[in-house]
């Protein structure tokens, strides 16, 4: 069984992550569809009706989060096919999380480039 992701020690760069990757109605409606079933790339593009290389996109920005997961399986035929589920996780935030994750923005001495530069 896999662990289930936890926000709660989280700091703020990883919190904006997270936020930022759920804020869009795109990655929200894969995160969805995710969760009802693991289905390969393209099957994934058709049923949120997105190309291939923008659900990739996505997909990236999720699984950076922690939110999705991928996997390499081949098909009878012999191709390659990425399969993506979604990470078992738990969002509660409170208050208490939000100081904590903050104090932690002025300790980072430098955000990392994915922290700096929005995505779409």
């Amino acid at each position: 069984m896999k662990e289930q992701a936890d926000s709660s020690g989280a700091t703020g760069y990883e919190l904006v992550r997270l936020f930022s990757a759920l804020s869009n109605l795109h990655r929200l409606r894969i995160v969805a569809t995710l969760a009802r079933e693991s289905v390969h790339v393209s099957q994934l593009a058709r049923q949120v009706g997105l190309s291939r290389p923008l659900v990739h996109m996505h997909l990236q920005r999720l699984e950076a989060a922690g939110l999705v997961t991928g996997r390499l399986e081949t098909s009878d035929d012999g191709k390659a096919m990425r399969f993506y589920e979604v990470a078992p996780f738990a969002i509660h935030v409170t208050p208490e999380l939000l100081v904590s994750a903050a104090e932690t923005l002025e300790l980072d001495p430098e955000p990392t480039p994915n922290d700096r530069k929005e995505q779409p």
